[in-house]
């Protein structure tokens, strides 16, 4: 299987199985020196672990991340970094009434047409578990980034119909509810709306938003290696994203010339800044300087327990109802997933911009 590695200079390659033994990533490209111990690392793997509200799955998974090699007395040596997560809560059994059958909105026939035969358990390497790898490989990229002076920041916009309103944002809250949304109305509107899907045996979709600041000017290429276009590639690869936005995304398309483009001024400081940021920090390509605004579209959880009409393996029409332990909403779960693919992409961008001039 190609396609399990990202990055050029600062490049990962994840691994394992949602019913394997575990999970791991390595990091080949860290620079040598970065204070880096397993407590970073699991700061923010416990942000998207199950089993820690009603809106998660009940799968217990402890996800203790083990550094395995590439870091000595407290630094990076330079040399790769390998990080492991063991599967300790995998039930297996409760897949085994769908091995012949193509769920809905799942990649198993996919699998299947491309190379013949797939894991069936919880969907293999096509499960969220495997964004476990994706998380302690950001984690490592976030840690590089501070270095920097640049932090990357997400949050649930919306699920369903509810979105948070700007004018009650408050950052500190996404930390206190369970869908980490940055509002206590919303969040408390959204889970009442979310209670009522789960007994009516549906799931929900929603956004994802998230910010990057203290971002220098001049990374990214003009070309095909975009910065917005690296970053929709690396927030796209992520399961169950089906949009992607910059700055004012879609919206943009219904505005004019004169309402979109940001004007340029020169600070107090002599500092050259936008008075807006519709472009959502990227210019051709490249940044300019200002906060980075990007926007993730998740679809539903297509794993529900309401009949579906399907195929089987033979090509016959069955019915379906798929138990199991299954999130009602992945949102809440992805918010550090699209940090963790921004950061990467963005310190990845960074290193090999140190080759654009002398």
């Amino acid at each position: 299987m190609a396609g399990s590695t990202y990055g050029t200079v600062f490049r990962i390659m994840t691994w394992g199985e949602s019913h394997g033994k575990g999970i791991g990533v390595t990091i080949d490209g860290c620079p040598a020196g970065l204070a880096l111990c397993e407590e970073d690392i699991q700061k923010y793997l416990n942000r998207r672990k199950p089993g820690q509200s009603r809106y998660s799955t009940a799968r217990k998974e402890g996800d203790q991340v083990e550094i395995l090699s590439g870091v000595f007395e407290g630094k990076t040596t330079g040399t790769p970094i390998a990080m492991m997560v063991k599967n300790t809560d995998q039930r297996s059994h409760d897949y085994s009434a769908i091995m012949d059958v193509y769920r809905p909105g799942h990649a198993d026939y996919c699998f299947d047409q491309k190379y013949g035969l797939r894991d069936y358990r919880g969907g293999g390497r096509a499960s969220a578990r495997e964004t476990i790898a994706r998380v302690a490989a950001g984690a490592v990229a976030c840690k590089l980034l501070e270095h920097y002076g640049i932090t990357v920041t997400a949050y649930v916009k919306s699920i369903g119909p509810f979105e948070i309103d700007p004018q009650r944002f408050d950052l500190k809250e996404r930390d206190k509810n369970s869908l980490n949304m940055p509002d206590a109305v919303a969040a408390e509107e959204t889970g009442e709306f979310l209670q009522r899907m789960m007994e009516a045996h549906d799931s929900a979709g929603g956004v994802v938003e998230c910010l990057v600041d203290g971002m220098p000017a001049g990374i990214g290429e003009p070309v095909f290696d975009k910065l917005d276009a690296s970053l929709a590639r690396a927030v796209m690869s992520i399961g169950a994203v089906k949009g992607f936005e910059i700055g004012d995304g879609f919206e943009a398309a219904k505005a004019l010339g004169s309402e979109n483009n940001d004007e340029f001024y020169t600070d107090t400081d002599g500092k050259i800044r936008k008075k807006t940021n519709h472009a959502g920090g990227i210019l051709g390509g490249i940044s300019d300087g200002s906060q980075i605004v990007l926007r993730a579209a998740f679809k539903p959880t297509p794993s529900i327990a309401r009949v579906q009409n399907t195929v089987n393996r033979s090509g016959q029409n069955v019915e379906i109802s798929i138990h199991g332990r299954h999130d009602p909403v992945v949102v809440p779960r992805a918010v550090v997933v699209v940090e963790a693919m921004t950061a990467l992409t963005i310190v990845d961008l960074i290193l090999e911009n140190r080759c654009a001039r002398l």
